[in-house]
């Protein structure tokens, strides 16, 4: 598979809907074109629908990532080493000692030109942390996970 399978992402999105769909398709576009030699690692998690870009097929080399919670309906951009990364802006969030994240709320308000400076560290302490060079894939997309089980996507109660 390559970075142009979309069929089993677009069915795991089709139940966050056509908005959130279009964004994360969106943000998804923006990684392809900046790393198309990396490799898509896809989750569909119990809570959340997670994927992300990787040298290999290791979760441990993922450098970037894109997440959407089951019950928040959140959209986080994040980097799974985002603690080693140079935040100068403050922008990640997270606390704890690994992962850092942005919540992407819009395409309007996000913030590609630091994000792509953060991916381009991301990326080199990723491919720093591959000791095997075998392990180097290319442009593939591979869905690592599938939960039986999901938690409820919560819809809005109208008052």
């Amino acid at each position: 598979m390559s970075k142009e399978q979309t069929k089993d992402l677009l069915i795991f999105l089709k139940p966050f809907g056509e908005e959130i769909t279009s964004l994360v398709m969106w943000l998804r576009d923006f990684v392809w074109q900046l790393y198309p030699q990396t490799n898509e690692l896809i989750y569909d998690n119990y809570n959340a629908l997670a994927f992300g870009w990787s040298p290999t097929d290791k979760v441990g080399h993922t450098f970037c990532s894109i997440a959407v919670g089951r019950t928040s309906k959140n959209v986080h951009f994040g980097f799974y080493w985002g603690s080693e990364l140079t935040d100068t802006n403050n922008i990640l969030l997270g606390k704890g000692n690994q992962y850092r994240y942005i919540l992407v709320t819009g395409k309007e308000n996000f913030p590609q030109t630091f994000i792509q400076d953060l991916m381009k560290e991301a990326y080199l302490n990723a491919e720093a942390k591959v000791k095997d060079k075998k392990l180097i894939k290319r442009g593939l997309t591979i869905v690592k996970s599938i939960s039986d089980k999901k938690r409820e996507i919560k819809t809005k109660t109208k008052k």
